[in-house]
């Protein structure tokens, strides 16, 4: 399987846009390489130079969706607390919007179907290429917020996790098994909002705290 790369072409992105159309539409019987050549208008050829076999295909698939979760680190600006805070909340609305969406549900939908299937690497694809990409940007987030005395925490991942699960919750379970009303992306920037501030609750500096603190 090649190296997968988070800077894919504008072409390269529009034929995994159209590949995740095909599985929602259509299942993963739907997505074969002759299929998504004629939908996509490209050779089979260059499919393979671009993603390679299959496990390629589906893992190039999964790390395009990831790459839909923002999480901005400013580069050489100053990240205050109203930046910041703004990243985290589009870094939440994201990760709502993806999770929700109907690509993200037919993939993890797949994944667990195919749970016990002998020699079934699509759970794993969603780990490795989607969640991981995912929790290493959010995880590099929350680390300039803690450099620059904005949070303080004494373990990344247990402060990225429950920011994660304060974001999710039990939404998603509730999304895959279809439960009536819980997908209204019209709220998603609301919880996104709410999430933020309990955070900042729980792991927030206070201004009179970071007198005197030295900023990276």
């Amino acid at each position: 399987m090649p190296e997968m790369q988070d800077d894919y072409t504008p072409r390269q992105r529009a034929v995994l846009d159209k590949a995740l159309g095909l599985l929602v539409e259509g299942g993963e019987r739907a997505l074969t390489t002759a299929g998504l050549a004629r939908a996509a208008n490209c050779s089979k050829e260059s499919l393979y130079k671009w993603f390679g076999d299959r496990d390629g295909l589906l893992a190039a698939m999964i790390a395009h969706q990831a790459s839909k979760v923002r999480a901005r680190i400013d580069g050489g600006e100053k990240l205050d607390h109203g930046r910041f805070r703004t990243h985290l909340v589009d870094f939440a609305n994201d990760l709502l919007q993806v999770l929700g969406g109907d690509v993200s549900l037919a993939l993890n939908r797949l994944a667990i179907g195919q749970a016990s299937r002998e020699g079934s690497r699509l759970g794993a694809l969603l780990i490795e290429r989607g969640r991981h990409g995912i929790d290493k940007r959010a995880g590099a987030l929350l680390e300039a917020g803690r450099q620059r005395g904005l949070i303080a925490y004494g373990d990344r991942d247990a402060a990225y996790h429950t920011f994660y699960g304060l974001i999710v919750r039990d939404l998603h379970v509730r999304m895959l098994l279809g439960e009536a009303g819980v997908r209204q992306p019209e709220n998603y920037a609301a919880l996104a909002e709410e999430a933020v501030e309990q955070f900042f609750v729980l792991f927030g500096v206070r201004k009179e705290e970071t007198t005197g603190r030295d900023r990276v």
